[in-house]
């Protein structure tokens, strides 16, 4: 298909270089015709010019020979080839057709190397963000990555997901700055989540974990302060269910039966790498239920935080009221147009989201006949490897 796509561009171009032919010779038809009194021939440098903004060097030197050509047969049809003004001109035109060429030259090289860049950018961005897996276990994921930057495929936000023994978990986070020092905390912090992720028994262990190594990892980042706020969740296989630790990020938003909740409450723990200034580094887990057809929604503050031209903030709980039956994919896809329609096409902030959808599973009913609270609150004992905190939902 790329190869397909070259050949329509390469295509096009030859088509289009009829233009600046055309307009040699309509040029040099008009000059011939005024004779010496209108001299036009200096307006053939335009050809190459024209040509330089959609062919290489190769075709717009060419097209710079034929302009010069041009203007010989000028001189020679009026019978001035030997006069200082019409050599004068033969000059101009070969001097700055050869100028377009060095530019087009020079613009080709850096052409290359963004060409390098954004490609070794994509490459990073695949290894930072590796993309989640449609399915894992009962879940149904989706996620999305928007730069701030046009030009830009990373930043400092961060999600990633790991199948445990009973059920999937999760985390999403947005590293504090931006620019390079960002991107090198976010990908510290999901090494240290993908090998503590399995080696953790409970969810606020692994809080403490990453806090740990956030702590010691970035602190030589930068020479400021350095931390990353995220949520962390596990969510078992076998219980309509699911615990979350909040390390001082956007809450997640729950869908259920149409309805948009906000998931918060007072058990947040400061961002992580900043668990020294806490009382006690103890986390604690919130319990909430999610069922068969819920939506979790986990993202980053540069949604929330997006401004409109008049600078109120994106209201995604009351916007995504309108797509509460979409699937994780097109949730996501809507969230993102109206997002970007919203700011006016340019986001001030990356922006990160992660949707999460149960769905029916052999060990889970799909409706549950018992009624169970919305949340519950989680102490942080030791537990079994793999279990979801100690307590079920």
């Amino acid at each position: 298909m790329i190869i397909d796509g070259e050949q329509r561009s390469r295509r096009s171009n030859w088509w289009l270089v009829t233009m600046p032919l055309a307009l040699i010779a309509l040029i040099t038809a008009a000059d011939i015709s005024t004779g010496t009194q209108i001299e036009l021939g200096p307006l053939l440098v335009v050809a190459p010019a024209i040509t330089a903004s959609f062919a290489g060097p190769w075709l717009t030197g060419t097209i710079g020979l034929v302009a010069v050509g041009a203007q010989a047969i000028i001189g020679v049809r009026l019978d001035v080839l030997d006069t200082q003004g019409l050599q004068a001109q033969l000059l101009a035109v070969a001097a700055m057709s050869a100028f377009v060429v060095l530019f087009r030259i020079l613009r080709d090289r850096d052409r290359r190397k963004l060409v390098q860049v954004r490609s070794v950018s994509e490459a990073a961005q695949r290894a930072l963000l590796r993309p989640l897996p449609r399915q894992a276990g009962p879940l149904r994921l989706a996620s999305q990555y928007l730069a701030a930057e046009a030009e830009a495929h990373i930043g400092g936000d961060l999600y990633g997901a790991i199948r445990t023994d009973r059920g999937t978990r999760l985390i999403i986070g947005d590293a504090r700055g931006k620019g390079l020092t960002a991107v090198s905390d976010a990908a510290l912090l999901l090494g240290a989540f993908r090998e503590a992720a399995r080696r953790c028994p409970t969810l606020p262990e692994l809080a403490a974990d990453l806090d740990e190594s956030a702590s010691f990892n970035l602190e030589s980042a930068d020479e400021g302060e350095s931390f990353v706020t995220a949520v962390m969740l596990d969510i078992a296989d076998d219980d309509p269910g699911c615990v979350l630790v909040n390390c001082g990020h956007p809450p997640p938003l729950l869908i259920h039966g149409g309805d948009v909740t906000l998931i918060d409450s007072e058990l947040y723990a400061p961002p992580l790498g900043l668990g020294a200034l806490a009382a006690s580094r103890v986390y604690t887990a919130q319990a909430c239920h999610f069922e068969v057809g819920d939506i979790l929604l986990l993202y980053t503050d540069g949604v929330v935080e997006a401004r409109d031209p008049a600078g109120r903030f994106y209201p995604l709980d009351e916007r995504i009221t309108a797509w509460t039956g979409c699937e994780p994919q097109a949730l996501l896809k809507r969230i993102c147009a109206d997002l970007v329609g919203y700011v006016g096409g340019h986001l001030g902030d990356d922006a990160a989201m992660v949707a999460i959808e149960r769905v029916p599973h052999d060990g889970i009913a799909v409706a549950s006949a018992v009624a169970r609270p919305r949340s519950a609150e989680l102490s942080d004992h030791p537990g079994p490897a793999n279990s979801l905190g100690g307590a079920r939902v």
